[in-house]
């Protein structure tokens, strides 16, 4: 049996501020936007190239015996691209706070690219949900 990922929750405070951010800044695709129950709305959004979906999630209760994220929590969620600096400049020029590129090294955390798999960047989203950017030597197609 294979055990896909395929959509991430995150939890955002304003799904109108995240729709925005998410599907016009970064240029997310928007697959759905839908209130599912009276109060509980869901806004389905992939990033371009990605198997995996994010749900932007405001309204919804936890499943039972689990615990609900609060609007900031989500963090460490990696995206890969083929070009870390490209990337870094989209993100720039959309107007995101985004870090400089950095690699580790002998002493930890060293800014420029590293070799590969070791070149990356992080952002935040408007509510302070941290993502991770991270240089792949190809594709997901070609690996």
């Amino acid at each position: 049996m294979n055990w896909t990922l395929e959509v991430v929750a995150v939890p955002v405070a304003d799904l109108d501020r995240a729709k925005e951010f998410y599907g016009e800044t970064l240029g997310f695709t928007v697959d759905l936007d839908r209130e599912v129950a009276p109060g509980v709305r869901i806004i389905q959004i992939t990033p371009p190239g990605s198997r995996c979906s994010l749900s932007l999630l405001q309204g919804m209760p936890a499943f039972p015996g689990t615990r609900e994220m609060a609007p900031g929590t989500l963090h460490g969620i990696q995206l890969c691209v083929t070009d870390i600096e490209a990337a870094r400049d989209e993100l720039v020029e959309a107007g995101v706070d985004v870090s400089p590129v950095m690699h580790v090294g002998p002493t930890g955390w060293e800014e420029g690219k590293g070799d590969t798999w070791n070149s990356f960047l992080t952002f935040a989203d408007p509510d302070g949900n941290g993502w991770w950017v991270q240089e792949a030597p190809s594709e997901l197609s070609e690996r």
